[in-house]
C-alpha cells in the first residue's frame, strides 16, 4: 500500500525527549512526548506514526483524537470549521483522500490498490498544494500532456490507454468536489484519448489441436480448459472445485484471482455459468485425479494458484516458439473461444453469456468479421465442430 506522507521520530537536543515529526493536509506537524529516547520508546512511537500515516492515507486521520490538546489539532480544526462555514474547499490531496476512503466500500481491493497508486505517484504531486477548486482545464490539459513524456512498460511513453486511466479518478474527484462545494468541475468537454482498437489475434482450431498437442502432459488440461471455455486468466487461477459442477456440466465463475488476493469477479456481467462442452469435462475430470484434494482446480504443489507470469515465461511462450506458432499472449485464448463459437453458428446471446458480457455489444465489436450467420442457441453446434476437427486431425495423424 502506497503512504503519502512519511514521518520520523525526533530527539529534542534541548531535554532529550522523543517527538513525532509527521506531515498533514500539505503541513508540517510536530507533537512533543514526555518520552525519553530509548529503543523500547521510539518502536512505541514508530508504531504510533504509522498509524497515523495510514490514516491519513485512508482519510480518516483525527488529528484531535490523537492530540486533543495540540495547538496545530485546534489550528486544523477551526480551519475546518471556517471553510464549512464559507463554502471553501479544501486542498485537493485532502479531499482526495476523503474521496478514496468514501468510495473503498463500494470497490474491489484491486481497484482500491490501482486507483490508490494512481493517486500518490501521479495525481497528488501534480496538484498538492492546490485547493480543488482553483483546478483549471488547463491544468488538466498540461497534466494530461505530462504523463505522455512519462517511460511506459514497452520504453515508448505510458500509452493512450493507461494516461485514460491515470486521468479516470482526476475527474471523479473533481466532479465530486464540485457537487460538494458548489463550483463548475474544470473537466469539460475534454475526451479521452482515443485508444487503438484491441487486436483480436486468434488461434485456428488446428493451432489449438496442435498446441494441446505439443504442451507439457501436466497442463494439457490447463489449456484444453483455457482455449473452449473463454474464462479470463484471473477467472481460471482462481477457480476452486467447489465451482466445478460435474452433474450439471457447468462451471460457475463468481470469483477470480486478482494480485495474489481472490476478489468476487469485477461485476455483475461477469457472474455466470460456463458450459462445459466434452473435451472440457473430461479434461476436468482428469485434472480431479491430480489436484481433486486440493482447493484450486489448478494450483503449484502448495495448492495455491498458478502464477500467471510464471506460466507465461516458462510454458506459453517456449510452446509457441518449439511449435513456430506467432507469438501471442495467453489471452487470445479466450479470443479463440469467442471467435471458435462464433464459427460453429452459436447464438451471440450464448456466447456473450458464456464470455461475461452483458450484452452482445462487445461482442459484435471486437468480433465483428469473425460473426457469421448465427442461428443455434444451445452449444451443440460447438460440440460438433470440435468432434468433427478432433477427428480429422486424429486421421491425418
Amino acid at each position: 500500500m502506497a503512504v503519502f506522507a512519511m514521518g520520523s521520530v525526533r530527539i529534542r537536543k534541548n531535554n532529550g525527549k522523543l517527538f513525532i515529526d509527521f506531515r498533514y493536509q500539505a503541513q508540517r506537524c510536530r507533537e512533543q512526548t514526555l518520552l525519553d529516547d530509548s529503543p523500547a520508546n521510539r518502536r512505541k512511537l514508530e508504531q504510533l506514526l504509522q498509524r497515523i500515516e495510514a490514516e491519513i492515507t485512508l482519510g480518516s486521520f483525527d488529528y484531535q483524537k490523537y492530540f486533543p490538546n495540540s495547538p496545530i489539532a485546534k489550528k486544523f480544526a477551526l480551519h475546518k470549521k471556517l471553510s464549512e462555514q464559507n463554502g471553501e474547499s479544501p486542498l485537493f490531496e485532502e479531499f482526495a483522500k476523503t474521496w478514496l476512503s468514501e468510495m473503498r466500500i463500494q470497490w474491489r481491493a484491486s481497484q482500491y490498490d490501482t486507483v490508490e497508486n494512481v493517486l500518490s505517484k501521479h495525481l497528488i504531486p501534480a496538484f498538492i498544494e492546490t485547493e480543488v477548486d482553483n483546478i483549471t482545464k488547463a491544468d488538466i490539459l498540461c497534466f494530461r500532456s505530462s504523463l505522455a513524456t512519462l517511460p511506459g512498460h514497452s520504453g515508448n511513453g505510458l500509452s493512450a490507454s493507461r494516461i485514460n486511466h491515470i486521468m479516470t479518478p482526476l475527474r471523479m474527484i473533481l466532479k465530486e468536489a464540485a457537487d460538494r462545494y458548489n463550483f463548475k468541475t474544470p473537466y469539460r468537454s475534454i475526451q479521452s484519448l482515443k485508444v487503438p482498437k484491441t487486436k483480436v489475434l486468434p488461434f485456428s482450431l488446428d493451432e489449438v489441436w496442435l498446441i494441446l498437442a505439443g504442451v507439457r502432459n501436466d497442463f494439457k488440461n490447463y489449456y484444453t480448459t483455457r482455449f473452449f471455455t473463454g474464462m479470463r486468466t484471473s477467472e481460471i487461477h482462481g477457480l476452486r472445485w467447489k465451482n466445478v459442477d460435474f452433474e450439471s456440466r457447468q462451471i460457475m465463475v463468481y470469483e477470480a484471482w486478482v494480485k495474489d488476493k481472490m476478489e468476487l469477479t469485477k461485476n455483475d456481467g461477469s457472474n455466470r455459468e460456463v458450459h462445459m462442452s466434452q473435451l472440457v469435462f473430461d479434461a476436468l475430470q482428469d485434472q480431479s485425479k491430480i489436484t481433486g484434494k486440493s482447493e484450486y482446480v489448478f494450483c503449484n504443489r502448495k495448492g495455491l494458484p498458478l502464477c500467471n507470469h510464471n506460466i507465461t515465461d516458462r510454458v506459453w511462450y517456449p510452446l509457441l516458439r518449439h511449435l513456430n506458432l506467432e507469438k501471442r499472449r495467453p489471452y487470445q485464448t479466450r479470443h479463440t473461444a469467442a471467435t471458435l463459437w462464433l464459427a460453429s453458428g452459436e447464438s451471440p446471446e450464448w456466447i456473450a453469456r458464456q464470455m461475461g458480457h452483458s450484452t452482445t455489444e462487445m461482442l459484435f465489436r471486437v468480433y465483428s468479421r469473425y460473426v457469421p450467420n448465427l442461428t443455434r442457441n444451445d452449444g451443440s453446434a460447438f460440440e460438433r465442430l470440435l468432434v468433427k476437427s478432433q477427428e480429422q486431425a486424429l486421421a491425418h495423424e
